[in-house]
Order: structure tokens, then C-alpha cells, then sequence
């Protein structure tokens, strides 16, 4: 069964909240971050991306870039931008994006947890990755951001969030794209008891949403710190790294859809031609398609929208991975027909969160940066799910999550 626990989080004062308040590091690069921040020396980013305010060039994974990070967090809490609760408690994160609120128990996961499979992954992760947030780690002494969890939907927890969230508010601002942050402080320790027991006696497993780095860093240096120590006991707050906790049912996963820059030596008839052999293709003009079920596919091609629906052998629904439609693209369109068997290595394909809407494929065909563009019906949680109970790995660009949570919230000391 799966632990969580509470901590002694260190916060932003009511006052500074938004302006603390980040974007976390990897929704963005270092010359959008510079930007970001102009005006705002209490910015999370000066922690999470602390090139900032180093010169221009500066490699992003020395000790510079890591030591500025530790400075710059050191900063907030002496000048009492941040402070500590004189308490351990958990805390209640919602977000609310186009009219839907979804609820998350801040706490910290176990270190055990990830290592012995409680908590479950979808996804692969690049080593160079996870030491860069090993290094911010080791280097701050904090989980500087949470990860995205979700966990089984359970009445229980559904009733304790309730009830605090009928209570006062700790944090409530809107920030620039639109999304509310809410923020209420679990102080009750019996109530917090019971979080925790819940946890223990009802939710078998949590699964990774969003951020398998940071995920994979927090557990590493969390096993890193208890093999260096000759008096470990198990208790230490580098066994527990910081997460939000979601129930699945209130997550919204968006299309990661995919461009490509040529055709593999095809005019357009031919790639079209070539498509009617694996789909039943129905164009639709300049009218944007937007895949309304599994199996079916946007394409815009040469100034034109078109309908793809997989045709049957194309794909198959009693496996997890092979009914998932970013593999039948594969399978069907980018390994046959593109050539593009490696989807982390090849320069030939891009990927573009829904976030930026169906125009974003548009731009970058009628741009000519891309030849053609593809949009993709959104994987479920049941989906991410299933792949993971049956421990197996989506193929990479998978899932968007929308809203993403805010950086500098709440972050955990390792001591």
C-alpha cells in the first residue's frame, strides 16, 4: 500500500505568493525564463532555472547554474520571502482551468515506494535528465518542485478534501494564462492521521502523471543519502520527496499531436495514395479536424484538412500499448511510410501539446518549417493506467496533463 506523509513545508507569506509562484522549470527555455522574470527578483524561476542570472552561454548543468539555485532559494527564506510551518501538516493544491477544479493532497511520497514499485511509471527516462535534477537536489538540500501523482479514486479522501476545502483559504490567485490556484493548509492532525491511514489500508498503488524525472531524481538521492549514512533509521526526510496527489478521475489529459518536415521523398498524391491502403481518408478543406474518438486522426497536409480513420488490423484493443493511437501512427504512417522508427532521436518530427490549439499545426505546415501535421485523440487515465499496472512503457510524447502545477508553492527540505 502506498505511504504518504506530512511535512514541514516551506511557503511563500500571503503577499508574495504570486509573485513567487513559477511556472516549473521544464515548460520553458532559459531565453523565455529571462524574460519571465524581469521585475521579479521572489520568482521561483531564480531557483529552478538559476541561469538566469548568470551570463548568457553559461552551461546549464555546472556547478555554477546549481550553486546560484541553492543561492537564490537561500535568499527567499533569509530576506522571509519563505519561511517554515512550525508544523508538520499536509496541504490541499486545486487548480481551476476552463471551469473544472481538480484537487490534490500535497505530502511527501516514499522513497521505498518508487523503488519497490508501489508507485507506478509510463514512461522512460534519459539518465542525463535525472542527474540534472539529482544535481539540483544535492545541491539545494530540497525538493524545489512536486511531482504529479494520481491515485485511485477514493470517497474517503474525497470527504476529508471537502471538508478542508470548505474551510479558509490559505492562497487564492489567478495567474496570467488564466488558471486559479487555490491552496488550503491541513492543520489538523487528526485529520491529517487519517490522510495517511487511508493511504495505507486503501490505495495499493499511486501512478506517475508528470514528472518521471523529477520522480526518478527525489527516490535516487533519497536512496543515495541512506546508503551514505552509517546510522540510517528509515525516518530521515531524505527517504520523502515531494508530490501532489490527484484522483484520477478529476485529471484531464490533452492531445500531444506530432508534425514532420518532409514527406521521405513522396508528393503529397503519393503520401495520400499511400494513406488509402491503412485509412479511410475524408478530406475537409480548410476546416480544422479535431479527432472525436479512438482511431481517428487529423491531418493537414499541402493547405487541407483531412479525416484518417484506422482501418481494422491497423491496431488492437486488447493491448494496452498497441491500441493506443500514437502507436498506430507509428505502426501505420511514420515507421512504413517516414521512416521515422526513433521517435526520441530523429530531427524529422516535432511534437505540439494541445495546449497551443490545432492553429499551432497550421502555422508550422503553412510556414513550411513542417510538411505535414497530425492530431491525435487524447490517451485516457484508464489508458495511463492500465499500461502501467501491466508495467509497460508508452512510447515517448504520449500525454499532456493541463493545468501544470506551479513552482515554489510548498517545497521540502531533505532535513
Amino acid at each position: 500500500m502506498a505511504v504518504i506523509r506530512p511535512f514541514r513545508g516551506f511557503r511563500p507569506l500571503k503577499e508574495h505568493v504570486k509573485e513567487v509562484a513559477s511556472r516549473p522549470y521544464d515548460v520553458l527555455n532559459s531565453e523565455e525564463a529571462r524574460e519571465e522574470v524581469k521585475g521579479n527578483p521572489r520568482s521561483f524561476l531564480h531557483v529552478v532555472k538559476p541561469e538566469v542570472d548568470l551570463p548568457a552561454g553559461t552551461p546549464l548543468h555546472s556547478d555554477a547554474v546549481y550553486n546560484k539555485g541553492r543561492e537564490n532559494l537561500e535568499r527567499l527564506i533569509e530576506e522571509g520571502s519563505m519561511r517554515r510551518d512550525a508544523h508538520e501538516m499536509f496541504y490541499i493544491y486545486a487548480q481551476t482551468m476552463a471551469g473544472k477544479t481538480q484537487y490534490g493532497i500535497v505530502g511527501c511520497a516514499s522513497v521505498d515506494d518508487y523503488l519497490n514499485g508501489v508507485i507506478k511509471k509510463h514512461e522512460l527516462t534519459r539518465p542525463d535528465k535525472e542527474e540534472d535534477r539529482m544535481n539540483h537536489i544535492r545541491v539545494t538540500n530540497f525538493n524545489a518542485e512536486p511531482v504529479f501523482f494520481a491515485y485511485p479514486d477514493h470517497a474517503g479522501l474525497d470527504g476529508i478534501i471537502r471538508r478542508v476545502t470548505a474551510g479558509p483559504m490559505e492562497y487564492d490567485f489567478t495567474t496570467d494564462d488564466g488558471i486559479g490556484h487555490h491552496f488550503w493548509l491541513v492543520s489538523d492532525p487528526e485529520t491529517g492521521r487519517q490522510v495517511t491511514e487511508i493511504f495505507e489500508k486503501d490505495i495499493p498503488f499511486t501512478y506517475v502523471a508528470d514528472g518521471h524525472h523529477r520522480t526518478a531524481a527525489a527516490a535516487l538521492v533519497g536512496k543515495e543519502r541512506r546508503d551514505q549514512n552509517p546510522r540510517h533509521r528509515g525516518d530521515e526526510e531524505y527517504n520523502f520527496f515531494l508530490a501532489v496527489h490527484f484522483p484520477a478521475s478529476q485529471l484531464t489529459i490533452i492531445d500531444y499531436n506530432r508534425v514532420i518536415r518532409d514527406l521521405n521523398g513522396m508528393t503529397p498524391e503519393q503520401f495520400l495514395t499511400a494513406l488509402k491502403e491503412r485509412f479511410e481518408v475524408e478530406e475537409r478543406g480548410e476546416e480544422i479536424h479535431t479527432p472525436r474518438r479512438l482511431h481517428n486522426f487529423g491531418m493537414y497536409l499541402g493547405g487541407r484538412w483531412y479525416s484518417l480513420n484506422a482501418r481494422e488490423g491497423t491496431f488492437d484493443d486488447a493491448d494496452p500499448i498497441g491500441c493506443l493511437d500514437v502507436t498506430v501512427l507509428s505502426s501505420q504512417v511514420l515507421a512504413p511510410l517516414l521512416d521515422i522508427t526513433d521517435l526520441r532521436k530523429s530531427d524529422r518530427i516535432d511534437f505540439v501539446g494541445g495546449i497551443r490549439g490545432l492553429r499551432e499545426l497550421v502555422r508550422r505546415v503553412d510556414s513550411g518549417e513542417m510538411a505535414v501535421a497530425f492530431a491525435l485523440y487524447p490517451v485516457t487515465m484508464k489508458q495511463l493506467m492500465d499500461i502501467a499496472d501491466n508495467g509497460m512503457i508508452m512510447p515517448p510524447k504520449t500525454t499532456w496533463f493541463e493545468p501544470k502545477l506551479r513552482s515554489g508553492l510548498v517545497i521540502h527540505s531533505l532535513e
